[in-house]
């Protein structure tokens, strides 16, 4: 990636602050941009790439601000916007958020920022975490400029040295999201699990942690095939995983940031039994009235319980005086969605709980079933991972040799979780 320059503007193309970096553009060219963005759009042309003179510019529109970042080369235009997307999130940290009144308020820090964060039109130091140790808000009061803590120049540039705890601590969250789209014939047309795992560490000095998980190319490796094991797609590493230890042993080494991070996320495309399995029958009355019977039923172990579960059935928009019939839970009509919410604060597994929903219908127009919306639900529950995925071990290792306590939780959770409704 390299960008020539950084450019923030406001809604009419005025420069509210700018940074040049290679000096191989014509800095003036930007006053062209918001004219020509303006005219592709009265073409009925959207991209986020506006070429003047053979300069292209990159942008992104963030509230009432656009940030640009022009370059002259056969750039990498997919690294160039996600630095771009990082410049914001960098700003949003500092100052909550990113528009044309925070900006004018900390020109300043914002020049510091820039210059610390591209270097002749690379980027360098962008983890919010470091920046904000030498970085402040009341930087340019200073008189003596801070020396860079070690994590810019140290290889371990996302934790800092000398970090110290009372109490060494680690939290480890398992966390997975179910995709399922089922048809109205009861048929899984779309199941997916997309997981992760989020850490919060608390560990004095600069520790290395080992996780083991149930990896099924390790089992398949060491001879434990028979041993329940998960394969895991689409793995993603934080960058303190040492990638080439798990390539040859499927260990994950890492020494972790200090705090909140998420370590890991990963998908499994497989069939995925429905976790709550919602059955509607609608009974139409022309022009008089419309009734529900919603029957829903948890398909999960029963020493396993959902939380604050919510099914969201459509309904057309123009009924009125809602009445609702359930045993458990609690229904609200929610007109501004044209929705029924049938919420249930715990739904044990292996049970099955029936709702029904009376309407008013004014409307002498006919629904088409083809175009009704599907009924989603939104469920969580804890102590529970649909893929199997388990934590084997976590071991933590510092040259003190202190004791740490490991803490590990798994959850389950909806993700786009949706079912087609029948008559």
């Amino acid at each position: 990636m390299s960008a020539s320059a950084i450019y923030i503007l406001d809604l009419k193309g005025k420069v509210l602050i700018s940074r040049n970096y290679r000096d191989n553009v014509d800095m003036s060219l930007i006053e062209k941009f918001l004219p020509n963005l303006l005219d592709r759009e009265e073409e009925g042309l959207t991209s986020p790439i506006v070429q003047v003179n053979n300069v292209n510019f990159l942008f992104v529109k963030h509230n009432n601000v656009y940030v640009v970042a022009p370059t002259t080369k056969n750039a990498n235009v997919a690294l160039v916007f996600v630095f771009i997307y990082k410049i914001i999130n960098i700003f949003i940290e500092y100052f909550k958020d990113l528009e044309e009144e925070s900006i004018r308020d900390n020109f300043v820090i914002i020049y510091e920022l820039l210059d610390e964060v591209i270097d002749f039109g690379y980027p360098q130091t962008t983890d919010t975490k470091i920046l904000q140790e030498y970085i402040t808000q009341e930087s340019h009061k200073l008189e003596i400029a801070p020396r860079p803590p070690m994590a810019v120049t140290n290889a371990v540039s996302w934790r800092p040295e000398g970090v110290k705890y009372r109490k060494n601590e680690v939290f480890l969250d398992v966390i997975e999201s179910v995709n399922l789209l089922v048809s109205s014939s009861g048929n899984v047309l779309r199941s997916e699990i997309v997981g992760c795992i989020k850490m919060r560490v608390y560990l004095s000095g600069m520790p290395e942690l080992r996780l083991g998980l149930n990896d099924k190319i390790l089992f398949d490796n060491t001879g434990r095939a028979k041993n329940k094991s998960v394969e895991m797609e689409d793995v993603r590493f934080h960058q303190c995983v040492r990638l080439t230890r798990f390539e040859n042993d499927r260990t994950i080494s890492f020494i972790p940031p200090d705090g909140d991070f998420e370590l890991m996320s990963y998908r499994l495309s497989t069939h995925v039994k429905p976790l709550i399995w919602v059955e509607s029958v609608i009974e139409k009355h022309p022009h008089s009235r419309v009734e529900y019977m919603i029957k829903a039923k948890s398909q999960f172990k029963r020493r396993s319980t959902a939380n604050q579960v919510e099914i969201i059935i459509p309904v057309p928009p123009d009924v009125d005086s809602p009445k609702f019939k359930t045993a458990v839970g609690s229904c609200r009509y929610v007109p501004e969605t044209n929705c029924v919410v049938w919420s249930i604060r715990s739904f044990p597994g292996g049970k099955e709980f029936i709702m029904r929903a009376h309407f008013g219908l004014p409307s002498v127009l006919s629904e088409d079933p083809e175009n009704r919306p599907p009924i989603s639900v939104k469920f969580e529950i804890p102590y529970f991972t649909v893929s199997g995925v388990q934590v084997r071990y976590l071991k933590i290792i510092e040259k003190s040799g202190y004791q740490a306590l490991p803490w590990v939780r798994y959850i389950t959770q909806n993700g786009d979780y949706q079912l087609r409704t029948t008559l």
